[in-house]
């Protein structure tokens, strides 16, 4: 299996990338990048599935309901705005902008939600190079779905996120299944680093627009190059009967966490306007 998708290579119509859980060859998660400038329709067939915008705002009508997204200028300025469709729905996206549309198979139908910007929770990971932001948009905690999954990680030059190398792909305690979709994006036209290894072997330079990904296996770090910031979203669901995010370190490296304790927090972080 191609677990390296470079930029462009999934695109469709509108659509920059398109996974799906058949062209990934697994069961649940998807994701589409959706480059807009006036009105697309779009159909969530048997998945959930998120408008959230990278750059620009847009007005999501679906379900007889219209909200409004505020959006951002771009994925380093802010948390966002974002909408939630239930499966099963038409919806028509108008505005100009980038649009991740994160989605998961469910068999269940929430109804459509709008979530502010100020809702989502933004968290410092890590310390010293290892310091990371993780804005939590879709996650048990914060926002109520089904079985979808979705959070963005912004890694300052020189630093590593996702890491120590964890995984998630055993049903055990402390542990839940999970498909990952990482998609990325990298500042001022740079490149950064991937890693996941053991049941699967990945290790690529990633740049904006391109994706991995993870059914299985040890995954981290991701390495963001000196100069350039990098951005990526994670796309997450499974089979569990729980939506749950749990996940075990590689016991070879998951001393380094212990380590951060006489460190500070890299002061770049947060980025931008999320001061």
């Amino acid at each position: 299996m191609n677990l390296y998708r470079e930029a462009g290579s999934t695109a469709e119509g509108p659509f920059d990338v398109v996974v799906t859980p058949e062209s990934a060859g697994w069961g649940y998660s998807g994701l589409r990048v959706l480059e807009l400038d006036g009105t697309e329709t779009i159909t969530t067939g048997g998945s959930e599935t998120l408008v959230l915008p990278l750059s620009g705002g847009c007005t999501v009508t679906v379900d007889g309901e219209e909200f409004e997204l505020t959006g951002r200028a771009g994925v380093f300025d802010s948390a966002t705005d974002f909408a939630y469709l239930p499966r099963d729905a038409e919806a028509t996206i108008t505005g100009t902008g980038r649009f991740a549309l994160p989605a998961a198979r469910t068999e269940k139908k929430l109804p459509a939600r709008y979530q502010p910007a100020r809702a989502t929770p933004v968290e410092l990971r890590g310390a010293g190079n290892c310091s990371r932001q993780v804005n939590n948009y879709c996650l048990p905690h914060t926002f109520d779905a089904d079985q979808l999954l979705v959070c963005e990680v912004l890694t300052p030059g020189g630093n590593w996120s996702s890491y120590p190398p964890h995984k998630h792909d055993e049903a055990r305690e402390g542990e839940s299944v999970l498909e990952e979709i990482y998609y990325f994006e990298v500042a001022g036209g740079g490149m950064g680093y991937q890693r996941v290894y053991g049941s699967s072997d990945v290790l690529a330079e990633v740049r904006s627009g391109d994706v991995v990904l993870i059914p299985h296996g040890w995954h981290g770090p991701s390495m963001a190059a000196p100069g350039y910031d990098l951005y990526y979203l994670n796309v997450m669901a499974g089979p569990g009967p729980e939506r749950a995010w749990l996940i075990c370190d590689d016991p070879a490296h998951g001393w380094v966490r212990q380590t951060w304790e006489s460190h500070e927090t890299d002061p770049r972080l947060p980025f931008r306007s999320a001061k």
